[in-house]
């Protein structure tokens, strides 16, 4: 919404201080921005790198190169986690691991604009899943908003005709189910709730990052992270460095940050532009196209996905 001051029309006197609340503001806003857009080009960078045989390698790869970096930077709050907080985190984390597999093989098997937009869907599912567990009636605005939705990626995820969704479509979008279930879970589970940030997210990314190395020492689930780093060229490398500092380390810090200088709700509204930049990435950079049905479904799926968020809020 407008950062509108009714003051500054009515008292020059205080127009400076109040015009200087904006620019606060956007100095808090940029970061974020930042944070959507290089979401939303994690699709592609993960799609540059990986392979199906080298999907659980890369995981271990990307999380491992930061987990160090969150566990010195946070120790003294870690050792004042409680047990319980420690086996809610762990849970969490769980979650999360399956969230990052099932997008990571979601993306080798389709493109990462649908990987982006379908993804998205997670701000329809969420709402949706808490008014069942609640036992109440979503409004009817949020139902519409969730029929675009529903028809947007009918459309993108046809391609050429109206055939049945390829594999990596149905995998991202069970993703955005995922990514519903680890909300769910973060609001329900009591232990967490009070815990440092920066400890939760170390926890939880050492447990997915376990699950990771332990699916990589399982006979048939692709290449070891030695072999597919040892087969990383300067392309693929800086690929990882992107996903690891940018998509994670950066990513978390700003949010952290930025929740203390500007609202929950800013900061949330602005990641929400994150299919936008995905979809962006994989035109422009990956020379994707979407065809007349595929534009018409991304429009909608952007526009179900604001229009939900407006009436779910």
């Amino acid at each position: 919404m407008p950062l509108e001051n009714p003051v500054t029309a009515t008292s020059p006197a205080l127009a400076p201080a109040a015009l200087a609340a904006p620019r606060r503001t956007w100095s808090a806003d940029l970061p974020v921005l930042a944070v959507a857009v290089v979401w939303g080009g994690s699709y592609l960078a993960a799609k540059g790198i990986t392979t199906a045989h080298t999907v659980i390698a890369v995981l271990v790869l990307r999380f491992a190169l930061v987990l160090p970096v969150l566990v010195v930077t946070g120790r003294r709050r870690l050792r004042a986690l409680s047990p319980a907080q420690l086996r809610g985190a762990g849970l969490l984390g769980c979650v999360l691991g399956g969230i990052f597999l099932l997008e990571t093989y979601g993306v080798v098997h389709t493109s990462a604009t649908n990987a982006g937009l379908i993804i998205s869907l997670t701000m329809i599912f969420t709402p949706l899943a808490e008014s069942a567990l609640r036992r109440e009636a979503p409004p009817a605005a949020f139902l519409g908003a969730a029929a675009v939705c529903v028809a947007g990626v009918v459309l993108l995820t046809q391609g050429a005709g109206f055939t049945a969704p390829g594999l990596g479509d149905l995998l991202i979008l069970c993703a955005a189910l995922a990514r519903t279930l680890h909300v769910l879970l973060m609001a329900r589970i009591k232990a967490v709730q009070d815990a440092d940030a920066l400890s939760l997210t170390t926890v939880q990314l050492g447990a997915a990052v376990l699950v990771f190395a332990l699916l990589a020492a399982v006979p048939g689930t692709g290449d070891s992270p030695w072999a597919a780093a040892a087969g990383f060229g300067p392309a693929e490398w800086a690929g990882l460095a992107f996903l690891s500092v940018f998509c994670t380390l950066f990513a978390f810090f700003v949010q952290m940050w930025a929740v203390r200088r500007t609202s929950p709700s800013r900061v949330s509204l602005l990641l929400g532009t994150e299919p936008l930049w995905a979809a962006a990435a994989g035109i422009a950079i990956g020379g994707e196209h979407l065809g007349a049905a595929g534009l018409a479904g991304a429009v909608l799926v952007l526009a179900g996905t604001a229009w939900g968020r407006r009436a779910a809020g």
